[in-house]
């Protein structure tokens, strides 16, 4: 078909262009429901597309689902299973250890008895052995206290007649410490026969003039508060007037000497110096915290040194 129309008498002219519009909007129309209808096949081609893969992923995580189940189910089935069987397997360990010591025990029974049935087949055998032995030990033994026995009896009695030789110088040293005390018991007598109970018998004793004498009178001080007395120093400690007692410290040759519990008039003697020269101190009275009396020192050192065998 054509839309040219011949003009008469004339060539063929083109349709006017309210014609052309006319005949173009159909075709445009059917191209617009075309590509729609492409359009719309390609969307539901898509959605249907992935809604079967979809539904593909649903099957397969139900599936994976399920196997984890299966999988989680066999695995608390293998736990208990093991576990049952290390709980036997400690019952066993348990067991085999009790056994373990029976045998121990066993062994070390068996051991002991082996021992003992040694020893015994031991003794058996050595028996006569040891019999002739026992009898040649007590013929050594015999022999031996034999001999110690005549080798003490001679120490015996040399011991004794050392003892004896002993005894004797001990006799001889007693009679001369009896001696000894018996002149030092003159010594004392014969000092205490010069002692001055008063001022009458000092003056007495002074007209002698054997011995010089220095009278004191002395207080009670502060503690080592000492008072010259000739060549001594002399500190009283205590004084009991009712008892007449009292006791006091004698500072000679840079050491002290503390006398307690002297009774009045009672001599009170000590050596001096490098000759042992015998002093002599005597309180005749006991006053509250005071002392009276005098020293009685020897004259003539030579002759009363007792270090050199003076009288």
């Amino acid at each position: 078909m054509s839309s040219l129309r011949p003009r008469e008498g004339g060539p063929l002219q083109p349709p006017p262009p309210t014609e052309r519009r006319t005949l173009l909007m159909p075709i445009a129309l059917i191209a617009i429901v075309v590509a729609i209808a492409g359009v719309a096949y390609t969307q539901y081609s898509a959605k249907s597309t992935l809604e079967k893969r979809v539904a593909e992923l649903e099957a397969k995580f139900q599936d994976d689902v399920s196997k984890l189940q299966a999988a989680d189910t066999a695995l608390k089935s293998d736990v208990e299973v093991v576990t049952k069987h290390v709980g036997v397997t400690n019952q066993e360990l348990a067991s085999a250890r009790a056994l373990a010591e029976k045998l121990r025990k066993d062994q070390e029974r068996t051991q002991a008895e082996q021992a003992q049935l040694a020893s015994a087949v031991a003794k058996k055998a050595d028996s006569e052995e040891v019999a002739a032995n026992v009898a040649a030990a007590r013929a050594e033994a015999t022999s031996k206290v034999e001999a110690v026995q005549k080798e003490s009896d001679s120490k015996i009695g040399n011991v004794s007649g050392e003892v004896k030789t002993v005894a004797s110088n001990l006799e001889v040293t007693r009679q001369d410490l009896a001696a000894s005390r018996r002149d030092l018991v003159d010594v004392k007598n014969v000092l205490s026969d010069q002692i001055a109970k008063n001022s009458s018998e000092l003056a007495a004793l002074r007209l002698k003039g054997e011995r010089t004498f220095v009278e004191f009178s002395i207080a009670k001080g502060k503690k080592n508060e000492m008072t010259r007395v000739g060549d001594i120093r002399l500190e009283l400690r205590d004084a009991d007037v009712k008892k007449q007692r009292y006791g006091i410290i004698i500072q000679v040759d840079d050491k002290s000497l503390e006398k307690k519990d002297r009774l009045a008039n009672e001599p009170v003697q000590f050596l001096v110096g490098k000759e042992a020269l015998r002093y002599e101190v005597v309180v005749n009275r006991v006053e509250k915290d005071r002392i009276i009396g005098y020293l009685s020192t020897p004259k003539d050192k030579n002759l009363s040194a007792e270090r050199t065998g003076g009288k």
